[in-house]
């Protein structure tokens, strides 16, 4: 398509809206819209118009000015609830400081359109371009109740700092992140997306749903709002809850009894690893025999373990490393004497079996000295002494309880 075709026949030009849906009632929050244009007997998406950097600034900026007003304008004339999401880039906002959107959603305020049901999404990308003049806008939109979206989260880790900085209300993950990285990979970026949104308030919305799988993905990783064609196209009217493409309250009563059934599995295995320790405790004698008690352990954690050690409530190390190396297990007298209490949680968690008196199990981690995936089973042999038993990935691997 000509942009020159687009911007003098804004008459062809249409938006359509696709739904977003909230994962707290299964309702539509909202709409994201959309540009599409009548070109030979049939409607095309404006994305690649948007997108290409060919295209002058001014001419993307009239169309969206055009596809706005007109949306808008529809949500108000069927008295519509719910928020509008609309896409700007960084250099469209700049051409004029952002002023001439601002003024057009002060004049529907004036009509009926509050302000905060509108929600502005940017680019990750845009900061790397005009970054504290950005900000700066974002931060003053916000002031009157605007609400900010920052889309394609995670593209870009240096603007982590940045977007913590500006507090945007959403944070929007693109689904096609889970091909794009390996397993650790998404993981890792998920953990840090997830931390990122608890510390700063935002919500993450999760787009580009096209499958189940993805769905899943995004419900299990903490998405609030939903957004994809699994869900709902993209259309000239307004879908309802009703007339979405799968009933999302079914899915994730699924996705709930499966993760429960996960849980449960965990849990009474941990019980049982806990009992497997109980059998073992008359034979404790102290730290002095501290590697004798262990090797009575090894036999009932051989296939699930690859190392294991006791340390004191300081987290002094007072056995040897006990490692098993080609199905043998060996000692590993030099590790005696180590400390661990610089560890994350490492206290805090024996700080909890002392008290509670019970095994505890760790969270997947990345093992400094292998770098795989690892657990680690934990056990109060006595309120000064815990045992640590790593169980290693394969382990955890072949049974999927572990690895959430």
């Amino acid at each position: 398509m000509d942009p020159l075709d687009i911007v003098d026949n804004l008459h062809k030009v249409k938006p359509v809206y696709q739904p977003i849906i909230s994962a707290v009632r299964y309702d539509v929050i909202g709409y994201e819209v959309l540009g599409r244009f009548h070109d030979d007997h049939e409607w095309r998406s404006l994305g690649a118009f948007f997108h290409d950097s060919e295209v002058p600034e001014e001419f993307k900026v009239e169309v969206d000015q055009y596809i706005l007003e007109i949306a808008i304008s529809k949500m108000l004339e069927l008295n519509k609830e719910g928020f509008l999401f609309i896409n700007r880039n960084a250099k469209q906002l700049m051409i004029d400081n952002g002023e001439r959107l601002l003024e057009t959603l002060l004049t529907f305020e004036q009509i009926g359109f509050s302000m905060d049901r509108v929600v502005i999404e940017v680019t990750e990308n845009d900061f790397d371009e005009e970054a504290d003049s950005l900000s700066h806008l974002l931060q003053y939109y916000k002031t009157y109740g605007i609400k900010i979206a920052i889309d394609r989260v995670g593209a870009k880790s240096s603007n982590i700092d940045r977007i913590r900085q500006l507090e945007p209300h959403i944070l929007k993950i693109n689904t096609k992140i889970i091909r794009t990285y390996n397993t650790e990979g998404f993981q890792d970026i998920m953990y840090s997306l997830s931390m990122l949104a608890r510390r700063i308030g935002a919500a993450m919305l999760f787009e580009n749903i096209e499958v189940d799988s993805q769905l899943y993905f995004a419900w299990k990783h903490g998405g609030r709002y939903y957004q994809g064609h699994y869900l709902a196209q993209p259309e000239f009217d307004f879908a309802s809850s009703d007339s979405l493409a799968v009933n999302l309250e079914k899915e994730v009563n699924v996705y709930i009894q499966r993760e429960k059934s996960l849980v449960e599995q965990r849990l009474n295995l941990v019980l049982s690893w806990e009992e497997k320790i109980k059998e073992l405790l008359s034979k404790w004698e102290g730290p002095d025999k501290a590697d004798t008690f262990i090797q009575d352990v090894t036999d009932k954690f051989n296939e699930q373990s690859f190392r294991m050690f006791i340390c004191n409530g300081n987290g002094l190390q007072v056995s040897s490393n006990f490692r098993k190396r080609d199905g043998v297990w060996e000692q590993e007298p030099h590790e005696k004497g180590s400390n661990w209490a610089f560890r994350p949680y490492f206290l805090e968690n024996v700080m909890q079996m002392k008290t509670w008196k019970k095994g505890m199990l760790s969270d997947i981690y990345s093992d400094i000295e292998t770098r795989e995936m690892v657990r680690t089973f934990s056990y109060p042999l006595t309120d000064q002494h815990f045992l640590f038993i790593d169980i290693g990935y394969t382990f955890i691997y072949e049974n999927e309880f572990l690895l959430i």
